[in-house]
C-alpha cells in the first residue's frame, strides 16, 4: 500500500508572467511549502517526479525534474523524471512513483505537478494544447481545437441519447459555486449575471460548435505537490508525529488505460457499446476492483476531469452514477451537489478551480487526501472516507483513475 503524506498547492489564480516568476520559481515554491505543510526535510525525500505536459512549448522548458536541485542542496544527486500525458501527466507521475515504492525501490517520493499557461495569447494557448490531439489529421478547421473536439462529444450523446444543453449549463454553475468554497480557486472572486448559464450569445457567447464559454475548463498558472510513502515510511512518519497510521491517507486502489489518439476512432470503435469511452470506463473499473470497492455506496466524493461541462457529464455514467446516457438524471436530482448523494467536483473542479493541465491529476490526489482526512475546510464533504479521482488526456487517449481512502474506510 501506498500512502499519501499529505501535499500542497499553488493559488490557481495566480498569473506568474505578471507577478515576475517562471517554471522554476514556481516549482521551488510548491515543493518548499508542501515539505513545510507536511513536516519533512529536503534530506527525507529519496525520488522525485514530475508532472508535465507543455513546458517545452508555454515556457521553452523541458527537463523539469532538474528544477528539484534548485530548491535546496540536499536535492542534489536526487533521481528524477518528467512525464507526460497530456491532462493526466499528473496522475501518471502520481502511478511512477507508486511503482518505485511498491518496488521496493525508495520509501518516500515527491511528486509535483505544474503548469504555466497564461504567459502567451489565448490562441497560442489552444495551439500548444493541440498536441495533445492527433496532429495534422483531426480537428485542423477549428480556432480552438479541444472546444470543437468535445463539442463533437456533445453532438455523440445527443445522437445516441439526447442531450439537453441545461444539464451541462447546471454542471458549470454548480462547479463555479463550489470554487467559492475553495481559497486557491482560480474563480473564486468571478460574478456572473443571470444570464451567463444560458444559450445567450453574449452573456455565454460560443467558442466553437456548440461549445459555450461557461462550458470551458480555465487557462491557468499552477502547480500541486504530494508525497508519497511506502508502509515501513508511513508507520515510521506516524509514530514520530503520535498520530495512527490508520489516519493517513492511502491509495488504495488505481486505474490506468489508453486508447487511440485519434477521437474519430474512439467513437467508431464504441459506436455498439454502452459507453462512449469503453477504456474510461474500464479505468474506473480496474480502480475499483483493486481497491475492493464493489459497490457505488462505497465511494463518499468524486474528484473528476471537467475540463468541459460534457466531460463531466460523460464521467458522470461512465462512473455509474447513471446509466449510460442518463447522466442529467444525476443533475436533476441534485446528487452530484456538495450535500448530495454523492458530490462531483467539490473543490470546483477544473471548471471552477483551475486547470494547470500537467499539474491536475496531483491536484486531484491531492484534493481526495484532503477530503479523506477531514482537511478540506469549507468545501469538506462530511463523513468522506474514500474518494475516487478520474483523470483524463487528450480526447481520453489516457485515463487515471485512483481510489484514496483512509484505512478505517
Amino acid at each position: 500500500m501506498v500512502y499519501i503524506l499529505g501535499g500542497w498547492q499553488t493559488d490557481f489564480a495566480a498569473n506568474w508572467a505578471r507577478q515576475g516568476a517562471d517554471l522554476a520559481d514556481a516549482f521551488s515554491e510548491t515543493v518548499g511549502a508542501g515539505l513545510a505543510a507536511v513536516d519533512l526535510e529536503p534530506r527525507d525525500i529519496e525520488t522525485g517526479h514530475v508532472g508535465n505536459f507543455v513546458g517545452d512549448l508555454f515556457a521553452g522548458q523541458g527537463l523539469l525534474g532538474g528544477f528539484f536541485g534548485l530548491v535546496h542542496p540536499d536535492f542534489d544527486g536526487l533521481p528524477t523524471s518528467r512525464h507526460e500525458a497530456a491532462c493526466a501527466s499528473g496522475s501518471v507521475a502520481i502511478l511512477a512513483a507508486t511503482a518505485e515504492l511498491e518496488a521496493g525501490r525508495y520509501d518516500l517520493a515527491c511528486v509535483v505537478g505544474l503548469e504555466q499557461m497564461r504567459n502567451v495569447s489565448g490562441q497560442q494557448a489552444a495551439q500548444n494544447l493541440g498536441a495533445a490531439a492527433w496532429t495534422g489529421h483531426e480537428f485542423q478547421d477549428a480556432t480552438f481545437l479541444w472546444p470543437r473536439a468535445f463539442s463533437d462529444l456533445a453532438d455523440e450523446y445527443e445522437r445516441r441519447y439526447g442531450l439537453d444543453s441545461a444539464h451541462l449549463m447546471r454542471i458549470a454553475q454548480i462547479n463555479f459555486e463550489n470554487a467559492k468554497r475553495n481559497p486557491n480557486a482560480q474563480t473564486r472572486q468571478w460574478a456572473f449575471g443571470e444570464d451567463s448559464f444560458t444559450l445567450d450569445d453574449e452573456a455565454n457567447p460560443v467558442v466553437e460548435g456548440r461549445t459555450r464559454k461557461q462550458d470551458c475548463g480555465q487557462v491557468t498558472d499552477g502547480a500541486a505537490v504530494v508525497f508519497l510513502a511506502s508502509d515501513r515510511k508511513a508507520a515510521e512518519y506516524a509514530a514520530r508525529r503520535g498520530i495512527p497510521l490508520e489516519s493517513l491517507a492511502q491509495i488504495k486502489g488505481w486505474g490506468h488505460r489508453s486508447a487511440p489518439i485519434s477521437y474519430d476512432a474512439k467513437v467508431r470503435a464504441s459506436a455498439d457499446q454502452p459507453y462512449v469511452f469503453p477504456q474510461v470506463r474500464r479505468a474506473i473499473e480496474d480502480a475499483r476492483r483493486r481497491a475492493g470497492v464493489t459497490a457505488l455506496d462505497q465511494i463518499d466524493v468524486v474528484e473528476t476531469h471537467d475540463c468541459f461541462t460534457i466531460t463531466e457529464y460523460m464521467a458522470i455514467d461512465h462512473l455509474g452514477l447513471t446509466a449510460p446516457g442518463e447522466a442529467w438524471k444525476a443533475v436533476e436530482s441534485g446528487m452530484i451537489e456538495i450535500g448530495g448523494a454523492l458530490p462531483v467536483n467539490p473543490s470546483g473542479g477544473l471548471i471552477g478551480l483551475g486547470h494547470p493541465v500537467g499539474a491536475t491529476g496531483v491536484r486531484m490526489a491531492l484534493d481526495a487526501c484532503k477530503q479523506v482526512t477531514g482537511q478540506a475546510g469549507d468545501y469538506q464533504v462530511d463523513g468522506a472516507r474514500t474518494c475516487q479521482t478520474l483523470n483524463i488526456g487528450g480526447s481520453t487517449t489516457t485515463t487515471v483513475s485512483l481510489i484514496v481512502g483512509t484505512e478505517a474506510a
